[in-house]
């Protein structure tokens, strides 16, 4: 039942579309396909965890009762492994309740069938929008920690008081060290990090801090 995008495409972005009704697959992927995202299409919540699936931004679009695990159970099965596709949930026979339960951990939408092809649309757009920034963020916070594993121990230090604020003097006077060294060790740390400017050693440094902060 997986559409796939004829060998000459190259998408830049896929659609997955789980639902048990062959021919709302087809219906939602032909409305899909129309606007230019390539889709694959799935009928039941274990085809799609079995599929292999290309590394691009992407967008899930759920239908709540299934045949097997329903939607919110391969939400949250999905949750539990760390896959962070964003989810359009669709559903015949949804409530307030599950709609809330649905947003509350992470879906963009929640569209009643049936339902506008414009509505659709647009949830789609935006999930892929969300996972090509998270994509971007994830890999600039990769690139980070790469750069940030390159620093001694002391360059770190010689980093966190930078970042601080604090003068080179204030810095050696707290390391115990010469303010010449501490001045070394900070033109070591902006080669290693690819910077050549004091601003953007702590905005480098600020965003490594504030994605550790917030669990990223």
């Amino acid at each position: 039942m997986q559409r796939s995008p004829s060998a000459t495409d190259a998408p830049d972005a896929i659609v997955h579309v789980v639902d048990d009704d062959p021919d709302m697959c087809d219906v939602m992927a032909d409305l899909l396909a129309s606007v230019g995202l390539s889709t694959r299409t799935y009928g039941s919540a274990e085809s799609y965890l079995a599929a292999s699936k290309p590394d691009l931004p992407s967008c899930l679009v759920l239908d709540v009762h299934l045949a097997g695990a329903s939607g919110l159970e391969l939400q949250r099965q999905l949750l539990d492994t760390g896959a962070l596709t964003p989810i359009v949930f669709i559903s015949g026979h949804g409530d307030v309740a599950m709609s809330v339960r649905a947003l509350r951990a992470g879906a963009v939408t929640f569209l009643s069938k049936p339902f506008e092809g414009d509505a659709l649309i647009d949830a789609v757009r935006e999930g892929i929008e969300r996972d090509a920034r998270a994509r971007v963020q994830r890999r600039e916070q990769q690139q980070m920690e790469r750069l940030h594993a390159r620093l001694t121990p002391r360059e770190r230090e010689v980093l966190a008081g930078v970042v601080a604020g604090h003068s080179n003097k204030c810095i050696g006077r707290e390391l115990g060290i010469t303010e010449v060294t501490v001045k070394l060790h900070r033109s070591h740390v902006m080669r290693k990090l690819g910077v050549t400017t004091l601003a953007e050693l702590v905005r480098l440094a600020e965003k490594h801090r504030a994605a550790h902060a917030s669990g990223g």
